[in-house]
Order: C-alpha cells, then sequence, then structure tokens
C-alpha cells in the first residue's frame, strides 16, 4: 500500500562569521519621510527573521537509524534505540563549519518514537538502553546548537503509524499535547517542522490496518499553528495553507527560477509550489530540503554517495541563490555521530564559503541612478551594508537603472541583489550589464529578486562598470543591496567507502540483459543518473540481469529509485528477484510490493528468506508505482552475510 508523502499529501491539500547573513529589516516603527508604500503581500515579523537564516540542518535520527529504514511502521522495539557514542556536539559542530544557521532535529518520526522523555506515551527515549533510559535526544541536541550559537528548530511527524487512535478524536489531542511539551521544554524555537505524509498503513497499536483521514479537517490546521505561536511566537510553521513556510515541492534542493514568496489563499497545489505565484494573496516563501546522502536516514548503503562539496555550492545556487532558505539532512549514523566524509565535505564546503563571502567587492563603488526619490533613498543605499536601508525611485518610475563605478582591478563571478521585504516584492524582471573593455553587455536577464538573487557567472570578470536595470514592476523599486563576491573553490574530499562489509561493491558488475537500454547507470554508484524504460505490460514485465562477477553468498538485494520528479515517469510498484550461479538455471530469491516507493523515493532494502549462493541476479518489474508510461530507477546493489 503506498502513502502520501510531502508529494502527495501537500500536492493535495553557515555560521554568521562564515556566510554573513542579512539583519533582520525591521518593520520600521516610523517610516523614513517619502517611504514608498508598500506593495502586494508582505512578511510578517517572524517572516522577516526566517529569511535571514539562509542555510540550515535537519537533523534525521530516530529508530529507522537503527532499522535501515526511511518510514518505520510502527512496530519497532524501542530498545532498539541505542547509540552508543552519540555525539550532539559533533553533530552540530559540523553543521556550523559548514555555515549552518540552526538545526532542526527530528523530535518523532511517522513511527511514533519519541526522542524526549514523554510521559505521553510508552514509545520513548524513556525505554531504551540509550542512558538506560534517562536520556533526552532533544534536550542534548538544544544545549548543543545553543553553546554552538545556532538556533534550534524541531520536526514532529503528525502521523503516527503506532497510535492505537490515529484517525480518532482522541490522536489530535495526545498530537497537540506533544507539541506543548515540545514547545514550553526546550527554549526559543526558530521553526516547527509538520511533514505532509498523514494517513495508510500502520501498527497502530496491533491493528494492522490502514487508515485514512482528511488531514487538514483532522488536524484543524488554524488551530494546531495557532498553539505553536502561542508558546513560540517566533516560530515558523512547515507548510499546510496557514503555516509561515510552504515545500519547494522537490526534495532534490532546487527551487524554482523564479521562486516567488507569494502564493494563492488556497491549500498547497504542487504545480505552484516550486515557482510560486507572482503577486498572489499570500506571503509564503519556499523552504528548499535535501538530503546529503540519497536518503534521509542514515544507511551504510550510501557512504559512497554523499555528496560533494562541488554539489552543495550547486544547491546553494539553486536554493539560497533564488531567494529560498536551504534545509541540508545531516544523518548520524547508529553512533550517533555524522560519518567521517559528510564532516569533511561539511568542513570543506563552509570554508570555501566563508573565504568567498568574507569581502564584498562592490565596497568602495560609486552608485548613481537615473532616479532617486530623494537622498533618503538615494542610489548610494545599495552599498551601505545596513539592511534596513534602500534604493527607492519616485512612484512613477518603476523601471529606471542603477549603475555602479567600480574600483580597479576588482575581479568577480558572483553578483547578489536584495529587495527590502519589508515593502514586498516589486521587481518582475531585471537584468545584469557590465562594462568590459569599455564594451557593455548583458550577463544575466531573470524574473525576480526577493530575498535574495545571487548570479553567478560562467567565468569571473573585471569589471569598470555594473548596472542593474529593472526592465518590469508593478511598483517602484526597493533594493536594499548589490555586492560582489569572488567564489573561492572548495578543497576536494577523497570519495568514501561504505562501512559496512556486507555491502557489496558494484564496481566489477555488468549488465548481462535489460528490456530498455541505460541500464549501466543502474550500476554507476550515483543517484543522479537513471535507468527508464517503457511501463511493463501485463504479461510483459519490464527485467534486467546483472552479472556479478564472482560466486558470493546473497542475502538481498536494495533498488533505488530516481528522486528526480519528471512528467509521466514513476518507479516500479512491485518487484521478482531470481538468482543464478551459472546464468542458466535460476531460482526464486524474493517478490513483494516495495512500499510508497513512488512517494518516499526511497531505497528500498530487501532481505531474503535465507542467504543463498549466487553470481547472476535478476530483477522483474510488472507494473509501475503509479499511472505512469515510464518507470525509472537509479540503482540496483546488493548485501551479503554478516561475517
Amino acid at each position: 500500500m503506498t502513502h502520501p508523502s510531502r508529494r502527495g499529501v501537500i500536492a493535495s491539500g553557515l555560521a554568521a562569521t562564515a556566510l554573513p547573513t542579512l539583519a533582520t529589516p525591521a518593520l520600521a516603527k516610523t517610516a523614513p519621510s517619502g517611504a514608498p508604500k508598500p506593495w502586494g503581500a508582505t512578511p510578517s515579523p517572524r517572516q522577516l527573521a526566517w529569511h535571514t537564516r539562509q542555510q540550515y540542518a535537519f537533523v534525521h535520527f530516530s529508530i529507522n537509524t537503527f532499522t535501515d529504514k526511511e518510514w518505520g511502521y510502527g512496530d519497532e522495539d524501542p530498545a532498539l534505540f541505542n547509540p552508543t557514542d552519540f555525539s550532539p556536539d559533533q553533530i552540530v559542530g559540523a553543521a556550523k563549519a559548514a555555515g549552518m544557521t540552526g538545526i532542526i532535529l527530528t523530535a518523532k518520526h511517522h513511527d511514533g518514537f519519541c526522542l524526549w522523555p514523554t510521559l505521553l506515551t510508552e514509545r520513548c527515549i524513556r525505554n531504551t538502553p540509550y542512558k538506560n533510559g534517562k536520556g533526552d535526544i532533544v534536550g542534548e541536541m538544544a544545549a548543543a546548537t545553543r553553546r554552538a550559537g545556532l538556533a534550534f528548530g524541531l520536526y514532529l511527524s503528525p502521523w503516527d503509524r503506532h497510535h492505537p487512535d490515529y484517525g480518532r478524536p482522541a490522536y489530535v489531542d495526545y498530537f497537540r499535547k506533544q507539541i506543548v511539551e515540545l514547545c514550553t521544554r526546550y527554549g526559543e524555537l526558530f521553526e516547527f517542522w509538520f511533514d505532509g505524509a498523514n494517513g495508510g498503513d500502520g501498527y497502530y497499536g496491533g491493528a494492522r490496518e490502514t487508515r485514512k483521514i482528511d488531514a487538514p479537517a483532522y488536524y484543524d490546521w488554524p488551530t494546531t499553528i495557532a498553539l505553536v505561536h502561542k508558546y513560540q511566537p517566533m516560530a515558523c510553521t512547515f507548510d499546510p495553507l496557514g503555516a509561515e513556510i510552504r515545500w519547494v515541492g522537490n526534495e532534490d534542493g532546487v527551487a524554482g527560477d523564479p521562486c516567488w514568496p507569494t502564493m494563492p489563499n488556497h491549500p498547497y497545489v504542487l504545480s505552484e509550489g516550486n515557482s510560486g505565484v507572482r503577486g498572489a494573496a499570500l506571503w509564503w516563501p519556499a523552504e528548499t530540503d535535501v538530503s546529503i546522502r540519497p536518503g534521509w536516514f542514515y544507511h551504510a548503503d550510501e557512504d559512497a554517495k554523499v555528496k560533494t562539496p562541488e554539489r552543495l555550492l550547486k544547491l546553494f545556487d539553486e536554493s539560497v541563490g533564488r531567494g529560498t532558505n536551504l534545509n541540508l539532512n545531516l544523518p548520524p549514523d547508529r553512533r550517533g555521530r555524522l560519518a567521517d566524509t559528510d564532516v569533511a565535505v561539511l568542513r570543506s564546503f563552509g570554508a570555501a564559503q566563508a573565504a568567498t563571502y568574507a569581502r564584498d567587492l562592490a565596497k568602495g563603488a560609486v552608485a548613481h541612478a537615473s532616479a532617486e526619490r530623494s537622498a533618503a533613498f538615494s542610489a548610494a543605499r545599495v552599498l551601505d551594508g545596513r539592511p534596513d536601508s534602500y534604493w527607492s525611485t519616485p512612484d512613477a518610475d518603476h523601471t529606471p537603472t542603477l549603475t555602479l563605478d567600480l574600483p580597479p582591478a576588482r575581479s568577480f563571478d558572483l553578483i547578489r541583489i536584495r529587495e527590502y521585504l519589508p515593502l514586498g516584492v516589486r521587481v518582475t524582471r531585471f537584468a545584469v550589464d557590465a562594462e568590459v573593455d569599455g564594451v557593455w553587455k548583458t550577463f544575466a536577464e531573470h524574473e525576480c529578486i526577493g530575498a535574495q538573487r545571487i548570479i553567478r557567472l560562467p567565468a569571473p570578470i573585471t569589471a569598470r562598470r555594473l548596472r542593474l536595470r529593472i526592465l518590469e514592476a508593478p511598483a517602484c523599486p526597493a533594493i536594499s543591496e548589490i555586492a560582489l563576491f569572488r567564489q573561492v573553490q572548495p578543497v576536494a574530499v577523497a570519495p568514501a567507502r561504505s562501512s559496512d562489509p556486507t555491502i557489496l561493491s558494484t564496481k566489477d558488475w555488468h549488465i548481462v540483459a535489460a528490456t530498455a537500454p541505460g541500464a549501466e547507470a543502474l550500476l554507476d554508484d550515483d543517484a543522479a543518473t537513471r535507468w527508464t524504460t517503457p511501463a511493463p505490460t501485463p504479461g510483459t514485465p519490464v527485467s534486467v540481469t546483472i552479472d556479478m562477477g564472482q560466486v558470493v553468498a546473497l542475502a538481498g538485494v536494495s533498488i533505488s529509485p530516481s528522486r528526480t520528479i519528471a512528467k509521466d515517469v514513476s518507479p516500479p510498484r512491485d518487484y521478482r528477484c531470481e538468482t543464478s550461479v551459472d546464468g542458466t538455471h535460476w531460482e526464486a530469491a524474493g517478490s513483494g510490493e516495495l512500499a510508497n516507493i513512488a512517494y518516499a523515493l526511497a531505497t528500498q532494502r530487501l532481505t531474503f528468506d535465507h542467504p543463498r549462493p549466487a553470481r547472476f541476479l535478476r530483477l522483474s518489474f510488472d507494473a509501475p508505482a503509479l499511472p505512469t508510461g515510464s518507470i525509472a530507477l537509479a540503482g540496483i546493489g546488493a548485501f551479503t552475510v554478516k561475517r
């Protein structure tokens, strides 16, 4: 049975010293004399504070870490949770080194296990071996986060696959009591995260059944969100209608271009969420979430699939650079620490960004504009480093230009532009030109500036002048910053190998047969590549046959869907696995449904009833998980028995 996830339900219903963030623009108690009037939707004070955070870390750590699952069913023994060397300071330190400004911890995931010593349920940290039941992961993470000078936030899954009353009124009362506990025990929170995955099959106290809900009506989101704000007035909530932050529409870390912070006043629509809707009624900005690994929880078979520092730079451009906030997931392993490769990547990325943004190369420039509203809103305001000042023009002048005469020999490849958000998103379309060797050239043309627009040039340039042209706007502009930087490249990090000796390397594997070309992508250990094939039809399955190069004691296989959202493509619904020693005689090894693969898009780890000698592996798929014309997979793996 598949269940809706963030994709399903929502569609239907750097430390400050490392990467400078923008101080919260004050909603002026007394606006400067002659200031423009706000245009369209504008952010609340808590949203203004949220916009300045730019990037922070998600930490998925729970019982799933110990069961090798992404979504627990709800029947797992709490005693399985037993980190051997939990170090919140190591986790937070790595996040800070990367330039993260905060931490959001999964206090309770869909399986219902609670990382704090609640008295509302026995399914919590009290009943684990960790510190003999005296530990409090939420409290320890909160303390470490604040020691590091970062902000703290919490994730609480509305869905609970363990609770016997889920789907009934009694569970909502339980859920809200959990909110109150978390909002009153752990100090100030900057964000409270409600996942969109709600309803489906689960343990439910032993009922082992499927329960469906009408999420907006069931949770009564306005009342639930108001409960958060009662105790945490500055915490932004994610992400049903009425919350302060919306989902960006994918889990790849890629915001739309443009990505407007405004949305219509109706339930979230996936087709609108990635890019927002220009001029819509609600200030409902996007948060761009992605994991440093393919999965959200730690899996040893993903140790060699950690994103590189260069990939994180691209994610930064595609999220923060488009005016959204980046929420980068960092999953601790079974020790309760981040793996060494993850830490090395974070440090490399953070050091490069700190060096890049340490010096604004526009400092010392002279600014002049085609028009200025008054001296209080002069062109020079874009260079003064103050988030509460800005350049603006007379009300009737919507398409002015602003030019910077740059100091000599300033080479740059990054251009950052910011609007003064308390007055709304005023610029619809703009262009950036530079004068190089006496010749003006247009280097960029985009829609939307918003919180910030970072433009990365193909190569560094040394320009005499830089020009911002407002091409389309419904109101006079309010530009608070134009800044220039030169990217410092991150130090390369050596590729890692899996820390689990049972994981078989695919290095010497090769494809023997496949029903469509390109199946080699299944073996390249790259989650970004995929094998796409026309969907199977009744009686004609899709299949791939692999030669593993030698006979091994095969204990199971892993199947990884592509996480790239594409039109008319989905993963397979179920699988059949056969093994062979000689490639001629085949035996059935396992079959079944790939639970929730279409929505969670998580690797499925499938254990055989018993280990078997095998050299050849054949996987067949009879149907797509969704009614699509093609199926796609990113990878096939396998594991042997423990020695």
